[in-house]
């Protein structure tokens, strides 16, 4: 058998998981019917201050770091030659695709004229010299690629063997537009940064935003794929494929420690250190932050840890959480609009958040089913 072989996991489509994330998306359904009737402010605490709040960050700058995996996984394989890491490549694809594709939806949900979203389509209202413009404009174009490179795994499902391979033909194409857009809007969200200039904490704001944005997302990219594949084994109760996931981790650890080399000699360079130790909230969530991403050096620092699984799913949970809340400071927490502003997302706000993640669990779990997604298991039970 190949490990380079795909399989549907099977099993019924209805679970207790499955209809607990339904439910949570039809709840964020009822709550996005109203803000599309009433508007934003009927289901927001968003202000002048605070423009956008939790939807963007989640959606957008979270949602599509999370995203990252298929194109981590994709450097590896494409870039760096290493072909041993192939079977991981559909799973994170799809996660991708499914992060990316309600990334581009989500931003919808934030748009006070939600209806002229197709102009950024449209030449005459071009905007070269906005951020937002090329990281909308790469988000999109990064959708459409991420759905043509996952549509082979369709072709193969209705066994349509002539058609996927002149698809894989011509998917260098797409692999290689795979490499450059992902790299060009996850920057470009710390560029973003940048242009709010004494508005971002000390702590946050820095000229290497750009490069800190992509290493991070990059992280994210290969600890998704670490959680993702630990929780996709114990739900069906496969194997884990540590043969995979150790030799991942460990080039996981590299680009995490030349990450905080540059983050922490950046703070050090631009004389912020000392923000760091003053009692508040922005240096609270900057220790909080600084810790999550030292604690994958704990959990799978040694080839023995990395053998146990347990620490694997450890290591990516905690490289996911100092991602996010990189991203929740620089956003929001280091946010600093002036002391006459405030934010804390309404319970409307939490709902959606939440109704968009379980539906990209859902359809996770209903799409890894029914279409060769995962690697062929001869001895896999689906629950």
């Amino acid at each position: 058998m190949s490990s380079h072989e795909h399989a549907p996991v099977g099993g019924r489509l209805l679970t207790p998981v499955t209809f607990f994330c339904v439910v949570l998306f039809i709840l964020a359904l009822a709550v996005l019917g109203v803000r599309f009737v009433h508007g934003l402010g009927s289901v927001t605490h968003l202000n002048d201050g605070y423009p956008w709040g939790i939807w963007v960050v989640a959606d957008v700058v979270i949602g599509s770091a999370l995203a990252c995996g298929g194109f981590a996984v994709a450097a590896l394989v494409y870039i760096f030659n290493k072909g041993e890491y192939h079977p991981l490549i559909r799973p994170a694809l799809l996660a991708s695709l499914l992060g990316y594709t309600l990334a581009g939806v989500g931003v919808l949900f934030d748009l006070g004229r939600y209806w002229n979203f197709y102009h950024i389509f449209m030449p005459g209202y071009a905007s070269p010299n906005s951020v937002m413009f090329e990281v909308a404009v790469c988000i999109s174009l990064y959708i459409a690629v991420l759905w043509i490179e996952f549509w082979p795994a369709v072709l193969e499902k209705f066994g349509l063997a002539d058609a996927k391979k002149k698809l894989v033909g011509t998917m260098y194409i797409f692999i290689g537009l795979g490499m450059v857009l992902p790299m060009m809007h996850q920057s470009s969200l710390g560029s973003l940064l940048i242009v709010f200039g004494h508005q971002i904490h000390p702590l946050w704001q820095s000229m290497l935003l750009p490069l800190i944005y992509l290493m991070t997302a990059v992280l994210i990219g290969y600890a998704i794929v670490l959680f993702e594949s630990c929780v996709a084994a114990a739900g069906y109760r496969r194997s884990i494929e540590t043969h995979l996931l150790n030799p991942l981790a460990k080039v996981m650890l590299g680009v995490l420690a030349a990450y905080l080399v540059i983050r922490v000699g950046d703070i050090v360079a631009r004389g912020a250190l000392a923000t760091a130790f003053q009692f508040n909230l922005q240096a609270l969530f900057f220790w909080l932050e600084m810790v999550c991403f030292a604690l994958p050096f704990y959990f799978v620092g040694s080839e023995a840890m990395r053998r146990n699984p347990a620490n694997l799913f450890l290591g990516g949970l905690y490289l996911l959480l100092g991602g996010i809340l990189l991203r929740i400071n620089s956003f929001l927490i280091g946010y600093m609009p002036g002391d006459n502003w405030s934010y804390f997302p309404s319970t409307g706000e939490l709902v959606v958040t939440v109704g968009l993640f379980a539906l990209k669990i859902a359809a996770y779990i209903i799409i890894t089913r029914r279409f060769p997604v995962l690697p062929r298991e001869q001895h896999a039970v689906a629950a």
